[in-house]
């Protein structure tokens, strides 16, 4: 029954991470814990290990496309490594319900914003090599849609990995739900790339905290984390799959719509239960 399970539930996160490059670690924690009865403290660590490992092999194979930037990335990951550690010292010393609600505020402002910009994306996607390119804001992009990244540019990715850091810590999320919306709305990346992309960041931001797990004397059992990871790359090689066959509006509405759907979920249980 839980070797069933626990190939269900992986393929449920590998989905998330293969279609929309987030979500794994907001669907691995409730389903682990409520779904296999795993205590809380080896959920966190079955979740890192689990995404991560789900994530760099989701990163490798949008690298070989060409859907990964690579420097973008990483000034995402090495500001939200440091901001984590910060959000989730704030995050302790709030109540849990207030907590909660916040996180559902943050996902419907995002939600709202990506979806006032689909449209605009679909204006310039019968143009693939001009997808990404910008005249507007701090951050531009040349007629090939590379990021011309200037001083100004870089400062504020790195202020916003380390904002979108601060907020994985601080609502005990992988970040998916807040690197995707954060690198297309400030460095105006494509939907596509955008999931790549947070493949890569979720996986080194994973790795560090696979470390500081173990480090903790935190025990991973490797039985559950096998199985989740069997079904989470199956899971993820279906979600990349589907997402090709998808114009970058639709997942990005896509995407919209499994944020919706979290911010509901927590709102309810906050709030009418």
């Amino acid at each position: 029954m839980i070797t069933g399970l626990s190939l269900i539930f992986g393929l449920v996160v590998g989905l998330s991470l293969g279609l929309t490059g987030g979500g794994g670690a907001i669907f691995a924690v409730p389903l682990l814990v409520y779904g296999l009865g795993v205590p809380a403290r080896e959920a966190v660590g079955i979740s890192l290990a689990a995404v991560g490992a789900t994530s760099l092999i989701g990163f490798l194979q949008r690298w070989r496309l060409g859907q990964v930037e690579i420097g973008t990335g990483l000034l995402f990951a090495i500001a939200g490594m440091v901001g984590a550690p910060v959000g989730s010292w704030i995050a302790g010393r709030l109540p849990e319900t207030l907590l909660l609600l916040l996180f559902a505020g943050l996902m419907l402002i995002v939600a709202i914003r990506m979806w006032q910009r689909s449209p605009a994306a679909a204006s310039v996607e019968t143009l693939p090599a001009q997808e990404n390119s910008t005249s507007e804001g701090t951050c531009r992009r040349d007629e090939t849609g590379t990021l011309i990244l200037t001083s100004p540019c870089a400062l504020l990715l790195l202020a916003v990995g380390l904002l979108t850091g601060l907020l994985a810590g601080l609502f005990g999320v992988g970040g998916g739900f807040v690197i995707v919306p954060a690198l297309i709305l400030f460095s105006n990346m494509s939907i596509h790339r955008a999931v790549g992309t947070s493949l890569m960041v979720i996986a080194l931001v994973s790795a560090s905290g696979v470390t500081a797990h173990v480090m903790a004397g935190r025990d991973i059992p490797l039985d559950i984390t096998g199985l989740f990871l069997l079904g989470g790359l199956a899971g993820l090689f279906t979600g990349q799959m589907i997402s090709t066959r998808l114009s970058g509006t639709v997942l990005q509405r896509v995407f919209v719509i499994a944020i919706l759907a979290v911010a509901g979920y927590v709102l309810l249980q906050n709030l009418v239960f």
